[in-house]
């Protein structure tokens, strides 16, 4: 079901240095079932190395793709107000600097459930999914968005070309980082985006990773954490280059890139790049106290929640997010510290978090149980979810955030819990 790399995703080199190990976890979105509690669940090993020759960081397991995205995939994009705000936002900018319209194509890889296409498709500008799991991308069916069930390759752009169909925008929003043959994606893009065409593709940056100690984000579906470097020359050398890059709050820290045919980077991204080589991303020195950060900050949060369960505290979970099943189960989070979880997608309703097991429930279930603390597991969500659980907040509910340090928001404050 999976396999151990030793040369690197991007340019096959040998020089992979490990830089932590989160032990053995499972799956972070295969949510179990009443039926599966009884059943042993998988788990597989979870370690990032950096590439000594390019710099890309990256884990060493590869899960077979159709396992880690199979039909019962739970993420629909459209949950989270703040990120269709955020996809919205870029779509009409696109529409605007591109002056797109009828006569356009606009491509989206891991098009999802149509959050980010139907800005463009309402515009009457022609789009095309691309997207394997059958949930989501009935769901753009449904809004008038074409959508292949398949996931992109060379191949796959090779045969649209051959069909007469170019794109003049090619969308990826967090799933470059998904992709294990990274050669392969990054030829198909070059193939199927028009001379002077572009693909704009969003992806967690690296160094807000470290930075921030979101060790958290790391688990199988991620298969690579980028920096500037080692995006430069993962399209450099497959005939594309980045004209400009943008550094964005999402998801934690993200950059958003946008990519042209040519041989060159711009002068934006070259300043980028002297800054990156100024803080040493590209050595192994800047990666190596990232474990001993991530081991202070599991045992802080483990140690609230053994403080708070001895003292008679209820404690619940918010966001049965992929990021939580990481937090839980490589920091040795027990079932017994969390009664249950709650998450705004209904198709998460009704299952169990992977590895504790506890149950996921719909966020009413904080104003009716009341829990003294909710562990914010969608962190990077921190601002949207506080300002929809305010009630909760006004009858004295508590919200623990584990990352980049575990505090305490109680409405009024944001202290540290150590």
């Amino acid at each position: 079901m999976f396999q151990t790399i030793d040369h690197c995703r991007s340019c096959d080199g040998a020089t992979l240095h490990d830089v932590l190990s989160l032990g053995e976890v499972p799956l972070a979105d295969k949510f179990l079932s009443a039926a599966d509690l009884s059943r042993p669940e998988p788990v597989f090993p979870l370690n990032v190395a950096f590439c000594g020759d390019c710099s890309l960081v990256q884990i060493r397991e590869t899960v077979e793709p159709d396992v880690l995205f199979g039909s019962d995939y739970p993420y629909f994009s459209s949950f989270s107000p703040a990120w269709v705000e955020h996809c919205r936002r870029n779509a009409e900018e696109l529409i605007a600097s591109r002056d797109l319209g009828a006569e356009h194509l606009v491509v989206e890889i891991a098009s999802n459930d149509g959050y980010m296409l139907r800005n463009f498709h309402d515009r009457g500008i022609a789009t095309l999914g691309i997207d394997p799991v059958p949930g989501p991308a009935a769901a753009a069916e449904a809004l008038g968005i074409p959508t292949l069930r398949k996931f992109f390759s060379a191949e796959l752009a090779e045969n649209l070309t051959t069909e007469g169909r170019f794109a003049d925008v090619i969308l990826g929003n967090n799933v470059l980082a998904h992709v294990a043959d990274l050669s392969g994606f990054v030829n198909g893009i070059r193939t199927l985006l028009k001379p002077g065409g572009v693909a704009v593709i969003e992806a967690p940056y690296v160094r807000d990773l470290i930075d921030h100690c979101e060790f958290d984000t790391v688990y199988h579906e991620h298969l690579c954490y980028f920096s500037v470097t080692a995006l430069n020359r993962l399209f450099l050398d497959r005939g594309l280059c980045l004209t400009e890059v943008r550094r964005l709050p999402t998801h934690g820290g993200s950059i958003r890139l946008y990519i042209e045919h040519g041989t060159a980077p711009s002068d934006q991204v070259c300043r980028l790049l002297d800054e990156e080589a100024a803080l040493g991303i590209d050595s192994l020195s800047y990666y190596e106290s990232f474990a001993q950060r991530v081991s202070v900050l599991q045992e802080s949060l483990v140690a609230l929640l053994d403080r708070l369960r001895s003292a008679g505290k209820t404690v619940a979970g918010y966001g049965a997010a992929a990021k939580g099943t990481t937090l839980l189960n490589a920091s040795g989070v027990r079932s017994e510290h969390l009664d249950f979880i709650v998450d705004r997608n209904i198709y998460k309703h009704g299952h169990h978090m992977p590895g504790l097991k506890t149950p996921i429930f719909a966020p009413e279930r904080l104003l009716t149980e009341m829990p003294d603390y909710v562990l914010l597991l969608a962190w990077n969500f921190q601002e949207e979810i506080i300002r929809q659980q305010s009630e909760y907040l006004s009858q004295g509910g508590r919200f623990i955030v584990p990352v980049p340090e575990v505090r305490i928001v109680d409405g009024l404050r944001d202290q540290s819990a150590a």
